[in-house]
């Protein structure tokens, strides 16, 4: 098994056990049992459950980096803005058991120091969402968007439907919530938003 390949692997169960037993809880001895592997293997690739943790967060920061980059690089308006949302939710689908481990430990999440650089890309996506100039409601919106989708996928946990479905319509609501914000607010942001007269 190649060495990327054995990387991955212990990601997975790590994150797995983190998931389900907490992170306090889970030890790199239990890790490596799940695996069938030495700990001296474990330690091959990682040395600390916490350099498992921030591997993961490395691996989510790069979509999330690169979605950034394209969003500044288009014209501001709600077509980007959407399509912003669209592609954040395919990151947040694909990294669905992180987002899980972040729900279910979220002291752990205060303490590392991983936490911090989530919470700033956090806080850029908010900066592209947001509608320059609209009142505090519509602001409540925008932020609401991005946050719907954090919360969605957990809130939707104990409800009947695919993964995949209740992306969907957690996408959908928070579309709705920033056409609602951008429809109130018309080419005023779009114009703000451009450093162009409204």
């Amino acid at each position: 098994m190649s060495r990327g390949n054995t990387r991955q692997r212990i990601q997975d169960v790590a994150l797995e056990l983190f998931s389900e037993r907490g992170y306090e809880k889970t030890s790199l001895r239990e890790i490596a049992e799940h695996l069938g592997v030495t700990k001296a293997a474990l330690y091959y690739h990682f040395k600390t459950k916490e350099d498992i943790v921030i591997s993961l967060f490395e691996d989510l920061s790069r979509p999330c980096d690169e979605l950034i980059a394209w969003a500044r690089e288009q014209q501001p308006g709600l077509e980007t803005r959407l399509e912003v949302l669209r592609r954040y939710s395919e990151v947040l689908h694909d990294a669905h058991r992180l987002h899980r481990f972040m729900q279910e430990n979220q002291a752990t999440m205060r303490e590392l120091s991983i936490g911090e650089s989530f919470k700033e890309r956090l806080v850029e996506l908010l900066d592209i969402v947001r509608l320059p100039g609209a009142d505090l409601s519509d602001q409540v919106r925008c932020s609401a968007a991005l946050f719907t989708m954090h919360a969605g996928m957990f809130t939707l946990q104990g409800i009947e439907g695919s993964q995949e479905d209740k992306r969907r319509a957690v996408l959908e609501v928070a579309q709705d919530l920033l056409a609602t914000a951008h429809g109130r607010n018309g080419e005023r942001t779009d114009a703000a938003a451009s450093g162009q007269p409204g």
